[in-house]
């Protein structure tokens, strides 16, 4: 009889298939284990390789480091050079008189003094003046008590304009009543108190006296009793009195009227010629010049000396590229020989607008701005309107 283990029988077959498993496990552990010492290795490579390639670019900008003021000098020398031919430009270069410069001057003064203007005009010291020229003279006897009327500003209005139409001879009158600090903000619909006579009010201070009054304002102390219609001579500090036949001075007017001009220039400059008599200076010959010249290196911006509407852009031989601007109360300004014109005609200008740069265009000597001013067609001397 056969004896069979089915325990044996059962177990013995599994030996192999165990030993096979751990045999394949072991392998698997040693190929991770493999896998992590190569990637740890090839990062201790990487870093290795980042840090050389930083060490070998430190050494070349060490070792080109001069190229860096290199290259700023030679930006910053040629553009130095040119500045100074700029500015030596502006004492020396001379330009060659056309024959029709003549004609070209005559042309542009009479296009200076056909702008249409105020109907009015009145002259420095504010006083109005006739068509003819003549200073307007009131017909009003000082000697009647002063009397005040009311009129609304239109549209069109002038403070000469209205000035005349009430019979007044200065317009120093109707600023000073009305305390006007700038004409040039009245507004239509604005009302005005309009005395019956020219003169100002004036405000008594402690310790005034009537006679120190009339002194001041080279009155009478009549003439101050009778239009005031007082009835004493003492005088309460805060009174108001009418002062007849008073006026502002001239800087207070012109401040009021908004005709202080500003310099066209706000960079470096020299005044290399004044207004009126002197030697031309290419034709070394004496000759009369129409306005200033500011002298100062090409490109430099030129400004509206006043608030205003530009006239005029074109080139003419004597002015070259030029730009004219009409103001208020009959000025016009004129800035000449520029290298190139930014204004347009028609354009609205203030005393931040930048018209034009500095050149030498034209019958001109160098690199500068000619700049002449004119009051109903007729020149004044720049200086005496500057500030």
């Amino acid at each position: 009889m056969e004896i069979i283990n089915y325990y044996t029988s059962e177990r013995q077959p599994s030996w192999p298939r165990l030993r096979t498993r751990e045999r394949s496990h072991v392998k698997a552990q040693a190929v991770v284990l493999k896998r992590r010492t190569v990637s740890v290795k090839d990062m201790f490579f990487t870093v290795r390789a980042a840090l050389f390639s930083f060490a070998v670019t430190v050494c070349s900008l060490i070792r080109y480091a001069w190229m860096i003021p290199a290259v700023c000098a030679a930006v910053a020398i040629p553009v130095l050079i040119s500045n100074l031919i700029d500015y030596s430009q502006s004492f020396a270069k001379v330009v060659d008189f056309e024959a029709d410069s003549a004609v070209s001057y005559e042309y542009l003064n009479a296009a200076m003094s056909s702008f249409a203007l105020d109907s009015v005009y009145y002259d420095r010291d504010g006083n109005i003046l006739s068509s003819d020229g003549t200073i307007a003279v009131s017909s009003v006897t000082i000697k009647e008590p002063v009397t005040y009327q009311t009129y609304t500003v239109r549209a069109g209005d002038t403070i000469s304009g209205i000035s005349k139409k009430f019979g007044l001879s200065n317009i120093s009158t109707l600023i000073a009543v009305n305390n006007i600090s700038n004409v040039r903000s009245l507004r239509s619909g604005q009302k005005l108190r309009i005395p019956s006579y020219d003169g100002l009010v004036h405000v008594v201070t402690a310790g005034e006296t009537l006679g120190s009054v009339a002194k001041k304002f080279n009155a009478t102390v009549e003439d101050i009793l009778d239009v005031n219609n007082l009835a004493t001579e003492t005088l309460q500090a805060g009174m108001s009195l009418f002062i007849p036949g008073a006026r502002l001075d001239s800087e207070t007017l012109q401040r009021a009227m908004g005709e202080l001009f500003v310099y066209p220039i706000k960079a470096s400059w020299r005044l290399s010629s004044r207004f009126g008599y002197r030697i031309d200076p290419i034709k070394n010959t004496p000759s009369s010049h129409t306005g200033i010249d500011l002298s100062c290196p090409e490109g430099t911006k030129i400004y509206s000396a006043m608030s205003g509407t530009v006239a005029y852009t074109g080139f003419s031989s004597v002015y070259g590229n030029y730009v004219i601007v009409k103001h208020h109360d009959g000025y016009q300004t004129l800035y000449a020989h520029m290298s190139k014109i930014i204004a347009k005609k028609g354009e609205k200008v203030t005393q931040d607008t930048v018209i034009g740069l500095v050149g030498s265009t034209g019958y001109s000597t160098g690199n500068h701005l000619h700049f002449s001013v004119y009051k109903n067609g007729k020149l004044v001397d720049p200086l005496t309107v500057l500030k």
